[in-house]
């Protein structure tokens, strides 16, 4: 396209003009996730599932494999990693990431833990990125999820991280971060430790939200959809895009102005809040909630917001 121009000499010239494309952040990896409560006889659906939309990563739990399916568990164009369940049937993971990407498994070792971590080595410039499996049964004992939270927080200290999978937990409250048994407020405690965000909303299995998908970065994931399931299955299916922004383009983000904060109306706020007595009854994770709601809310009164102007495409470091 152009603009008309009229020149000197009265002849009208085409002179170029110049859109500015806008950018966003675009989809590094297609990602699949199902609970297959055996793969068996599921295995040639889930390989038409996963050719047919073309998935970079396919993360599984319930495998129920042994060294016996050795010769089953491959796919075509994938590169296969898993972790069977050992001493009793049932259980296991595995993680298929497509042949071009490279990637290797971290964490090796520890059988009593039914996880995986694979990291993937960023395209053109982009960070790398770890994905993780997870299958935790519903009667894990207490030491081996303190092992699970150990691995959890060595892999999420300095690296993108994007953990699915399994963790029967169906008592937590997701949307007011509470949890009635003393395991899953463990759980909770370890998921705000390593400031990861869930971000499954439906229920996947019989009106429970058993599968859950964290992250580590906001913005990392989106796309996120629940249903479908393989075979037999009674989990709900779960497909997820990791995001990374464009090479070229521009954000904005919001950041606090402290300089600017009146810290008087923010002590003011806090101190109309009667803290005994609201607090009074609940418990600890119930209170914590309470308490960082309260402060956030006053925070967003008293602190003025600026935007700060970041370039896409910086290889994230750290």
């Amino acid at each position: 396209m152009g603009t008309m121009a009229e020149p000197g000499n009265g002849q009208l010239e085409v002179r170029p003009s110049y859109t500015k494309k806008v950018v966003g952040p675009v989809a590094q990896l297609k990602c699949f996730y199902t609970n297959a409560r055996s793969v068996g006889n599921k295995q040639e659906e889930l390989e038409a599932i996963v050719w047919q939309e073309s998935y970079d990563v396919v993360a599984i739990t319930e495998t129920w494999w042994d060294d016996s399916h050795d010769w089953s568990a491959a796919m075509d164009g994938y590169k296969p990693f898993r972790k069977d369940r050992q001493g009793r049937r049932g259980g296991g993971v595995a993680l298929y990431v497509r042949e071009g990407y490279e990637c290797r498994e971290l964490i090796e070792g520890n059988s009593r833990v039914e996880c995986l971590w694979v990291r993937i080595r960023g395209r053109a410039s982009k960070a790398d990125i770890v994905v993780g499996v997870c299958y935790r049964p519903p009667n894990q004992d207490v030491e081996v999820d303190d092992i699970f939270y150990k691995q959890l927080g060595e892999v999420s200290k300095s690296l993108a991280l994007v953990l699915v999978g399994e963790f029967n937990l169906p008592d937590i409250s997701w949307a007011q971060n509470t949890a009635e048994r003393e395991q899953s407020r463990r759980f909770l405690e370890c998921v705000g430790d390593n400031f990861l965000t869930q971000l499954v909303r439906e229920p996947t299995r019989e009106g429970a939200l058993l599968d859950l998908l964290f992250i580590n970065r906001e913005g990392l994931v989106g796309d996120v959809t629940v249903g479908g399931r393989l075979g037999h299955s009674d989990h709900e299916m779960i497909e997820f895009s990791v995001l990374r922004e464009a090479r070229r383009g521009a954000s904005r983000t919001a950041t606090m102005d402290f300089q600017r904060a009146d810290f008087g109306l923010l002590k003011s706020l806090l101190n109309r809040v009667p803290w005994e007595a609201v607090l009074k009854g609940k418990r600890i994770q119930e209170g914590w909630t309470f308490s960082k709601e309260k402060v956030l809310k006053a925070q967003e009164q008293a602190v003025p917001v600026r935007c700060k102007v970041s370039c896409w495409g910086k290889r994230q470091t750290g």
